[in-house]
């Protein structure tokens, strides 16, 4: 059974594919009657975006006066849903929304189901590839589990478990990294569906040097927030076998032992240690 559901998509500047993703959500909400509302954010549209989406029927309309970014849209959109279940998804067209059914089938399991694009790099750019790997292959250690789409913008979530992180949230396009990392960390139920991504209407607002950087700052800053240990242990780690490692090798191949460095290196492991189990302690001090 479907439960009711408040489908929000985050829009600026897409009048080249808007209208078809406007077609498609009214024909699959005509299958389920009244038990949907379809809120589309524009957020800041400068080519006509929000005539094409007013001029459209049983479209709830939101805008911002200027451009806030995606993850602001998105938080509009869910302080206006009336419904405790919402699914996002986006203006482009590259997400499947005759899935939404299949998601929401399983969001009774979960406290979020995400559309995972999968190992499927063809419709990414060469360029963003070894990026995205290595970004995917960081958060996995942090979190501790097998990402097969970290920031998929096609997901199902429960609006009360939301919420409870919606003061951590970036209003740029880390929404959804962040609160995947979140919710993992936090050991709250996500399940990850198989679809098929497909190429975008228009052009894309991602930049890929500048977000990923963004990116890789987002995922060592959240799971810094949430789990502390995993980033300060290998770092004390490191420190600890460098000064043994620098003892030794000094002692077998230099005149003189690096008894300084060696100190050095080794009080710096205990220092960021210490550092590490401070954070950790603040952390479950501060959870409910």
């Amino acid at each position: 059974m479907i439960e009711e559901t408040s489908i929000i998509i985050p829009v600026y500047n897409e009048r080249e594919g808007i209208l078809q993703v406007i077609e498609s959500l009214q024909s699959l909400k005509k299958r389920y009657g009244n038990r949907w509302e379809i809120i589309m954010v524009d957020d800041g549209s400068t080519d006509g975006t929000s005539e094409i989406i007013r001029n459209t029927q049983d479209i709830i309309l939101i805008r911002h006066p200027f451009n806030r970014g995606y993850g602001a849209a998105i938080k509009t959109g869910i302080r206006h849903a009336k419904y405790s279940t919402f699914i996002i998804s986006d203006a482009d067209g590259t997400y499947p929304v005759q899935d939404i059914p299949k998601l929401l089938a399983q969001l009774s399991k979960s406290e979020m189901v995400v559309g995972a694009r999968g190992n499927n790099d063809s419709n990414i750019p060469l360029a963003r590839r070894p990026a995205k790997w290595v970004l995917n292959k960081l958060a996995n250690y942090l979190t501790g589990t097998k990402i097969p789409d970290l920031n998929s913008g096609f997901r199902a979530m429960k609006k009360d478990v939301v919420m409870k992180f919606i003061h951590l949230l970036p209003d740029g396009f880390s929404f959804t990294t962040t609160i995947t990392l979140a919710m993992l960390t936090n050991d709250y139920a996500v399940e990850f569906i198989p679809i098929e991504y497909k190429i975008r209407s228009g052009r894309s607002k991602i930049r890929p040097i500048r977000d990923t950087l963004n990116f890789l700052q987002l995922i060592i800053r959240t799971v810094l927030y949430f789990d502390p240990l995993k980033i300060f242990l290998p770092m004390s780690a490191i420190f600890f076998i460098s000064s043994i490692a620098v003892l030794v090798l000094s002692y077998l191949f230099t005149p003189k032992i690096m008894d300084i460095t060696t100190v050095i290196l080794f009080i710096s492991g205990v220092q960021i240690l210490a550092i590490g189990m401070i954070a950790d302690l603040i952390d479950k001090r501060s959870q409910p």
